[in-house]
């Protein structure tokens, strides 16, 4: 049986380690960077529509990383909320270049509640 998560501390660790794979996490990247500059064009210049895409850029990019990288199934399927607050925590890891550094700390907590 797969373990519940109750909160964003227990889930993040976890959320790390479904986006092992460089490539998605890039693609992850791209995606969030994509939603986020698609919505702020899109508050700013009031074009409405593109609102509807926001969704597609964020996602899209992401699924095609889990599905073809990964090759396991988006954490957005059984934790919606708390996959999309890890999403942009990652984004910012990675901007931050603390990706590495989080994904080994996400392994050891893994492993000691094992």
């Amino acid at each position: 049986m797969a373990k519940k998560y109750q909160n964003l501390r227990e889930f993040y660790p976890f959320y790390l380690l479904e986006h092992q794979n460089f490539i998605s996490r890039c693609l992850h990247f791209i995606g969030t960077g994509g939603f986020l500059s698609l919505l702020a064009y899109a508050l700013i210049s009031q074009t409405w529509w593109l609102l509807a895409l926001c969704p597609v850029m964020g996602y899209g990019f992401a699924w095609v990383g889990h599905f073809f990288f990964e090759k396991n199934r988006p954490a957005t399927f059984t934790y919606p909320a708390m996959s999309l607050v890890s999403d942009f925590i990652m984004f910012y890891h990675i901007l931050t270049f603390q990706i590495g550094a989080k994904i080994a700390q996400a392994k050891e907590i893994m492993q000691a509640q094992q």
